[in-house]
């Protein structure tokens, strides 16, 4: 199994998407998050077509992680079943793959 994971989660507003970041990052369940948006949403919810704008973070984590991220985001959104998507990173600039590495070994802080 591949170690690292890019994470897909999706949010009704920047405000959201800049929270969950920093706290996945302050908390060292990622190295880095990033936040795109707006983004046009299309999808069926309890049998209704929706479009909605949303906010899209991009998270880099590690797979042994990934149980915490989704705790975690699972506290701080909004939706009832946000979006958790996780794929595997399957190769990647050795330095940046090592910076993960450290950013993720270092000790875990959850002040501000």
């Amino acid at each position: 199994m591949r170690r690292w994971l890019l994470v897909f989660i999706t949010t009704p507003t920047r405000h959201q998407a800049q929270t969950i970041g920093r706290r996945l990052v302050q908390e060292r369940l990622a190295a880095c998050v990033q936040v795109f948006g707006p983004v046009t949403s299309s999808y069926r919810w309890q049998g209704r077509l929706e479009r909605s704008r949303e906010w899209l973070c991009l998270v880099k984590t590690e797979r042994r992680r990934l149980d915490q991220v989704v705790a975690l985001v699972k506290r701080l959104h909004s939706y009832q079943l946000p979006e958790l998507i996780a794929l595997p990173i399957s190769a990647g600039s050795p330095d940046y793959l090592k910076w993960l590495g450290a950013e993720l070994a270092a000790p875990r802080r959850t002040d501000g």
